[in-house]
């Protein structure tokens, strides 16, 4: 196909500011591929971005492209890449670590600490027309994983990673703090792990319904139902709220030698009930992104044991990339998603 020397990209120019701006096309280098991006998720990292021009310890000081949950199609490559890849519908994992940092060797690669990660300043993300990417973080999706769901497989695969650091399995009882996309997820993920009892507190009773929808066994509402919680005793607790007040209820609530994983990011610094932890042996890690999760996460969607579909209530052209931003506080939003062909 003829591949067109200039592409659309929606612009954060600075804070509450995008601007739609035509940008080169970019070219992929040798362990490159060039992706035509179908659609794009927005994550609650590109709204923090959007509306304070910063999040934690980065900040936007020049223009810069968010987006990096997304998906699309291959349509050029790298003189390494073999030819065979063109026309194939992939699922982007949106980071290019160093090759031979020690994080990347022992397998850690999410960890490295060179990481050139999609939308955090200084690497433009997804909401464009076209983007790059290493030919092994381009996985190849099935026809049973639609567009919308191929962008999802990102935070998915949050879920995925944060599940094995809880070590969910058979008959898993499991406490999920935060019923937004990534704690959606997560419940999805713990019921197809064979949880048996997934809880999920927000306090939002819409979210609570959602949660239900979403393989909620229960969803309680985490102020009036605070004892609930407390003695509902389980193995696993993930917080994916960042809200200091449901990681303790959620350390409160496991058992002796319980593991906590913390995915909502929240407050830089938490009192923790350091006593709790050490007479009962409780185990408190968390996640950072993720590192080798895409197969299990195509074969999760692919296989229908999750529905990113489902999850998805809106989607925007990229013109309306900024409205695709502020619809994530709208009653009944679940993953908005931006379409940049359209």
């Amino acid at each position: 196909m003829s591949i067109p020397q200039t592409m659309r990209a929606a612009v954060l120019v600075r804070a509450g500011e995008i601007r739609i701006e035509e940008r080169p096309t970019p070219a992929p280098e040798p362990d490159e591929v060039l992706v035509e991006v179908s659609a794009v998720g927005v994550c609650g990292s590109d709204v923090h971005f959007y509306k304070e021009g910063r999040l934690g310890d980065w900040i936007v000081d020049e223009p810069l492209v968010l987006g990096h949950e997304s998906g699309g199609r291959i349509v050029a490559v790298g003189r390494d890449v073999a030819t065979s890849r063109l026309g194939e519908r992939v699922s982007i994992e949106p980071q290019h670590p160093a090759p031979s940092s020690a994080e990347t060797l022992r397998g850690d690669y999410n960890l490295d600490p060179h990481m050139r990660f999609y939308a955090v300043p200084g690497t433009d993300g997804a909401f464009c027309q076209y983007v790059t990417i290493q030919s092994h973080f381009a996985h190849a999706v099935p026809d049973a994983v639609s567009d919308g769901a191929a962008a999802l497989l990102e935070p998915l695969s949050v879920a995925i990673a944060a599940g094995r650091k809880a070590e969910l399995g058979l008959g898993s009882r499991v406490l999920v703090t935060g019923a937004g996309p990534v704690g959606l997820a997560v419940a999805q993920v713990a019921r197809a792990s064979g949880a048996t009892e997934v809880l999920v507190t927000d306090i939002s009773a819409e979210r609570r319904a959602a949660a239900l929808r979403f393989g909620a066994t229960a969803a309680l509402d985490p102020v009036a139902e605070a004892d609930a919680v407390a003695a509902s005793r389980v193995d696993a607790f993930i917080d994916a709220s960042g809200a200091g007040a449901a990681v303790h209820a959620g350390l409160e609530a496991l058992r002796p030698a319980g593991r906590a994983v913390l995915v909502g990011m929240g407050l830089a610094e938490l009192p923790f009930p350091v006593t709790r932890i050490q007479n009962n042996e409780l185990v408190v890690t968390g996640v950072f992104r993720y590192a080798n999760t895409w197969p299990t996460a195509v074969a999760m969607a692919a296989s229908g044991l999750v529905d990113l579909d489902a999850m998805v209530t809106g989607a925007y052209p990229l013109a309306e990339t900024a409205a695709a931003l502020e619809s994530t506080t709208a009653p009944g939003t679940i993953k908005s998603v931006v379409e940049p062909q359209r």
